[in-house]
């Protein structure tokens, strides 16, 4: 089911910061996902939880009150708001690793770089739950580039109720608004005048439905208001070759030296 981008699509992508790629799971795949996240989430005994990040939704909805992220796990409970490092989980990488990914990573870093994630992973706002997501680019000041592409799974829907991803068309173009924060988030100020209601897309998507996103797109996400929760599955795809200033290197996916879902090791057994 992977497609082959158009130049026309690359153009729209180009020139808006996301694209649609419509369905890209079939509900055999798609189910495969949602069990093995909502394993995860419940301890499944064959996930190697010292290597995953992990953080449980906020009580209040407020991204200010959202629990630490650590590694390991939290307790046995479907209200994670956020699970990193899903690349080192089998079922997860062979979908991380569709031809049509590689191809949108060649075109955005050249077919000859080896690409990275710089995080694969599942963002969840639980049914009546969820914490909002103010307004920011995906950037961090902590690397010698900036990884440029995000690819956004639905595992379920996702609609304006339910806090959907909203976006402002071409604000990547602004390029980088807020160089001081950490991680890309905007001031108040900065919000107000960039990221106008009138102005924003709310991106619905039916499960298994793929958006691609420019890192450095203004975007952002509410609480869930309804009873049907929203996971999703988002991949920061970077060139391979990028260290952080701490001297950490990150997973390669696609080129010489990537992972091999046939080969990651298992969990190691309890004591």
């Amino acid at each position: 089911m992977d497609t082959i981008l158009s130049d026309q699509q690359w153009l729209d992508y180009t020139r808006d910061g996301y694209l649609r790629l419509g369905q890209l799971l079939s509900d055999d795949e798609l189910g495969a996902l949602q069990q093995r996240i909502d394993a995860i989430m419940l301890g499944a005994a064959d996930v190697d939880y010292d290597r995953m990040l992990m953080q449980l939704d906020s009580d209040t909805g407020e991204y200010g009150d959202a629990k630490p992220q650590s590694k390991g796990h939290k307790g046995a409970t479907l209200n994670y708001r956020k699970i990193e490092q899903l690349e080192f989980d089998p079922v997860f990488l062979r979908y991380i690793q569709r031809p049509v990914f590689n191809e949108i990573c060649a075109r955005t870093y050249g077919g000859h770089v080896p690409v990275g994630v710089f995080r694969s992973m599942f963002m969840n706002k639980p049914a009546g739950k969820g914490t909002k997501l103010p307004w920011h680019q995906d950037r961090w000041t902590d690397l010698d580039r900036d990884p440029l592409v995000t690819v956004w799974t639905a595992l379920d829907p996702a609609t304006v109720e339910n806090g959907c991803v909203a976006v402002i068309p071409g604000s990547h173009k602004f390029g980088v608004l807020n160089a001081e924060h950490a991680s890309g988030f905007l001031s108040d100020d900065m919000a107000a005048e960039q990221c106008r209601e009138e102005d924003a897309i709310h991106l619905e998507l039916e499960p298994g439905e793929v958006v691609l996103l420019h890192n450095w797109l203004l975007h952002g996400s509410d609480k869930n208001h309804s009873d049907q929760s929203r996971r999703a599955l988002s991949v920061c795809y970077m060139d391979a070759r990028t260290v952080s200033a701490g001297g950490q290197s990150f997973p390669v996916v696609f080129g010489d030296e990537a992972l091999d879902p046939d080969r990651l090791a298992p969990a190691p057994a309890s004591s």
